[in-house]
């Protein structure tokens, strides 16, 4: 599956690594320009037409000289889920208007970190060395967990390892249908597979290049039916026209296609973006209206919506949700207890309690 790729970057020695030749055999016919040095992590310059299409048709293998796991970069202004990243990659083919990777146009390309595998021995090393901690692991901060999967082979990777460890998971966050390899894959224990859900609304046009909702939740009860564990996230909710009628069918479908006692947890967090994003969707996405909404600059330094319009989001979301199942390991993304208590009746007190509650969600499902 090579559509949409155009073009190969060869980062200078990374042609000795087995994904590099894997994903050069599945890109045979697509050209390959090799960089004659190692050249700056960042491109200072970068032209007009690269700034629009974000270089989404070029696949840039790189071999990644930082850290391959990492927290998540919360603020200490929020509650934060303690997630940790492994950072398979960055940029993601998908178009969506509201996506925070647009900001990064000093990295253009499908960045793709061919050294994970070799490096994966050091991630291991890192969690064994912590028996006592859940580590909660997922790829898609960053790219689509799964968009590049049928090329780059993250599944075939990366699943062996954290399904044999007792005190991780690995979770799989994407807008995709590509779960063949994971169907594939004879791992399914400590493995989760995540869909990124909106309205019908924003899905349809703000989500471009995604499956439809239907598709998601089609693939969602798949991977369910075949033993794996899922979660979902509604992330970013976005106050539109209608939107309580439309995100109401969203969870309509949810019940229709899901077993709902087989999801893990399920996030909520309303739409955020730094203020340096606005004029970059503006100028990306013209036909836009997510950014009509009523922001303020939040503790974060990121732009969000007032608090009141924030409450009334999650607590509508909390609401219709829970009508549906009561055990469904709901929480809020990023924000304050005062939150939390309006809008979902109970509060964390800390992002420690926060992890707390995600890591009694590990242990009740995988033991």
């Amino acid at each position: 599956m090579s559509k949409g790729i155009d073009k190969v970057i060869l980062d200078k020695g990374v042609q000795e690594y087995r994904s590099t030749k894997s994903i050069l055999l599945h890109l045979k016919e697509i050209p390959v320009m090799t960089e004659r040095d190692d050249g700056p992590e960042e491109v200072p310059c970068v032209s007009d037409e690269m700034k629009m299409d974000m270089g989404k048709d070029t696949m840039h293998l790189v071999s990644y000289q930082g850290e391959f796991l990492k927290p998540c970069p919360g603020t200490r202004e929020y509650i934060c889920c303690g997630y940790q990243i492994l950072n398979v990659g960055t940029n993601c083919p998908l178009d969506c208007s509201y996506c925070i990777l647009q900001a990064y146009f000093n990295r253009p390309n499908l960045r793709v970190h061919v050294n994970l595998e070799e490096q994966l021995g050091q991630v291991f090393q890192t969690i064994d060395s912590d028996p006592d901690k859940i580590f909660r692991v997922g790829t898609g901060e960053f790219t689509d967990s799964l968009a590049l999967d049928p090329i780059i082979r993250w599944s075939e990777t990366i699943l062996r390892g954290f399904s044999e460890r007792k005190n991780a998971v690995l979770e799989l966050k994407t807008k995709t249908a590509n779960t063949a390899g994971l169907l594939g894959s004879e791992y399914r224990d400590r493995i989760i597979v995540s869909w990124s859900l909106n309205s019908p609304f924003i899905s349809r046009r703000e989500e471009h290049g995604a499956v439809s909702l239907t598709r998601r939740l089609e693939c969602a009860r798949e991977c369910q039916s075949e033993g794996f564990t899922i979660g979902f996230h509604f992330d970013p909710i976005i106050q539109h026209s209608d939107w309580k009628a439309e995100y109401r069918k969203t969870v309509d479908l949810m019940a229709k296609y899901i077993e709902p006692e087989g999801i893990i947890w399920m996030s909520l967090g309303s739409f955020r973006f730094m203020p340096a994003l606005k004029p970059i969707i503006r100028r990306r996405h013209p036909e836009t209206s997510i950014l009509d909404g009523e922001f303020v600059l939040g503790l974060d330094g990121k732009m969000r919506y007032f608090k009141p319009i924030r409450m009334e989001l999650y607590a509508f979301l909390n609401e219709l949700l829970h009508q549906w199942h009561p055990d469904l390991g709901l929480y809020l993304c990023m924000e304050s207890n005062e939150v939390w208590q309006e809008s979902m009746g109970w509060r964390p007190e800390t992002s420690e309690g926060l992890g707390n509650y995600l890591d009694e969600r590990v242990r009740n499902f995988f033991g």
